[in-house]
């Protein structure tokens, strides 16, 4: 522990599920962390309290990404909140995790949809990265919670793992641009996560998504915010631009 002291981070959605376990992993390690929620204050105040409780630092930034004005808003949330905390703006690691899903057959999309998907999943996160280089100083860390659908079929998602695919590519084209200064650019992919939603308690579909996984469960938060954590720290500075397999053994085929 106390890998990321002296550090701080932002973590888009990270109210609830993988990007709550994300915030409190690496506060545990000793980083000053940014909770992003667009909605549901309560909810982020109940995570930087439990982060408090637990000796960690954090902070919230409210900000509705997909809508105009909306890098502005998270910035100037943020590099207010960075600088009551430590005087400054520097932010040393970005957690790009907030993201829309639906499940519709592929005759059931609209533009409407699918409009709102790349705007929060694809083109927010490439314009917050854009946004955050300015305060990245070298040897930053960037990492985006992509998906495992973007290597396996599943039709009723098709959208997601488009979008999913989109902010995977950041990794691999602005790894290369960002090596001279050090910054790695990485993406996780889980598969089926329990993210606090009701159909993870639903007997019959919780043990068709374990099956998929080679371990036959389905996986927790803190599975996946171990390896993002890994990612954010110094043992992690000669990986960049990889698709990093957090599915549980999902994508084995």
């Amino acid at each position: 522990m106390g890998k990321l002291i002296g550090r701080t981070a932002l973590v888009t959605g990270s109210s609830r599920g993988i990007g709550r376990a994300v915030a409190e992993r690496l506060a545990s390690e000793g980083a000053l962390v940014a909770v992003h929620y667009a909605t549901g204050s309560d909810a982020a105040q109940e995570v930087i309290a439990g982060i408090e409780k637990n000796g960690g630092r954090a902070f919230a930034v409210q900000a509705e990404l997909g809508v105009p004005g909306d890098i502005d808003t998270l910035f100037e949330g943020l590099e207010k909140g960075l600088k009551e905390h430590t005087g400054d703006t520097t932010l040393d690691v970005l957690v790009n995790n907030a993201g829309v899903m639906s499940i519709l057959q592929p005759a059931e999309v609209t533009s409407e949809l699918f409009d709102r998907m790349i705007a929060v999943n694809a083109k927010a996160p490439l314009f917050i990265v854009q946004r955050a280089l300015s305060l990245i100083p070298d040897g930053g860390r960037i990492i985006n919670i992509t998906s495992g659908l973007t290597r396996v079929a599943s039709p009723e998602q098709v959208t997601y793992g488009m979008t999913k695919a989109a902010l995977e590519q950041i990794a691999l084209h602005f790894s290369r641009h960002l090596g001279s200064r050090r910054i790695t650019v990485n993406s996780v992919a889980p598969g089926s996560t329990d993210n606090g939603s009701a159909i993870f308690q639903v007997p019959e579909i919780r043990a068709a998504m374990s099956s998929l996984s080679t371990f036959g469960e389905v996986a927790e938060p803190a599975a996946i915010a171990d390896v993002v954590a890994f990612l954010a720290s110094d043992d992690a500075r000669w990986v960049t631009g990889a698709f990093i397999d957090a599915s549980g053994g999902t994508l084995l085929g």
